[in-house]
């Protein structure tokens, strides 16, 4: 983090980051939260295209969980807006933004332990209408919903690799089992942009990829995804795009190769290990103009 005063010389910003296909899910706009004397996050632009995967990346104290907090209504902005679908969600609290489909998971998943994996699920769904008081009594009402919501999450459960737990309780999974569980119940609630606060913290490597395939295969089913990781493998393997934050700011945006060839990225953040941070498709591109 830096004080109020960005000292733009050592990291300049580049200019608005825009989506390249003209169809945005998510622009935000001078977007600005202080701590104190600490501005936290200065970011003047960003968009987000839909049916893409972004990568958010940047050191320790760059500001991207509190990006996130503030677009999730987790934390309150200092100004700026951000439109969602142009609807704007500016200032709005956290259930209102993940009711219009704006939907985020966070560092340390979090699940109900004395709950089952099915039930944890289950509960991700919105609109439920046994959970009105006008109809909690009328279970006729709901009967048929209560049914198709507990098939679709036995379907997450098993899409995740946790049938044979679906029944467990949720707090005798593992770490990676439960950033499972979170993604299940995150998707349950039929998001069109998931948010992903460091999926990959803390799961083991037996984990790590079954997380990182299904991730993956969300932009099929109509999610747009944007995370946050340090893991420079799966940013490379994952991401359609790439953004870089340093000191609250924007100072980088492109494919992985792109953000890992920046001068500014690599003062800030990647070092020696920018290599590390390669567009495995850029090769074969490369290869197709020999021919």
């Amino acid at each position: 983090m830096s004080t109020d005063t960005i000292d733009e010389s050592r990291s300049p910003a580049p200019g608005p980051v825009r989506s390249s296909s003209g169809d945005p899910i998510l622009v935000a706009t001078d977007v600005h939260r202080s701590f104190g004397g600490l501005r936290a996050v200065s970011v003047d632009h960003l968009e987000v295209e839909r049916g893409s995967i972004v990568a958010l990346i940047g050191p320790n104290g760059a500001g991207k969980t509190t990006f996130f907090n503030v677009l999730t209504g987790f934390e309150k902005a200092d100004g700026g807006t951000w439109r969602f679908e142009d609807h704007d969600l500016s200032g709005k609290p956290a259930y209102y933004i993940a009711r219009a489909g704006m939907v985020r998971t966070f560092q340390s998943a979090r699940v109900f332990p004395r709950l089952s994996v099915l039930d944890n699920v289950r509960l991700g769904a919105q609109n439920q209408a046994g959970e009105r008081f006008t109809k909690a009594l009328m279970k006729w009402s709901w009967r048929d919903q209560e049914a198709e919501l507990a098939e679709r999450a036995r379907e997450l459960v098993e899409w995740v690799g946790l049938g044979p737990k679906a029944e467990d309780f949720a707090g005798i999974l593992s770490g990676g089992q439960r950033k499972l569980l979170e993604l299940a119940r995150a998707v349950m609630a039929a998001p069109r942009l998931l948010m992903l606060d460091e999926p990959m913290a803390g799961v083991n490597p037996a984990l790590r990829q079954a997380l990182l395939e299904k991730i993956s295969e969300l932009p099929g089913e109509g999610i747009t995804v944007l995370f946050v990781e340090h893991d420079m493998d799966v940013v490379s393997a994952a991401a359609d795009r790439v953004v870089c934050m340093a000191e609250g700011q924007i100072i980088a945006s492109g494919t992985p190769s792109e953000v890992a060839a920046n001068e500014h990225v690599i003062e800030a953040y990647l070092g020696a290990s920018s290599g590390d941070l390669r567009d495995t498709r850029t090769g074969a591109d490369s290869s197709d103009g020999e021919l």
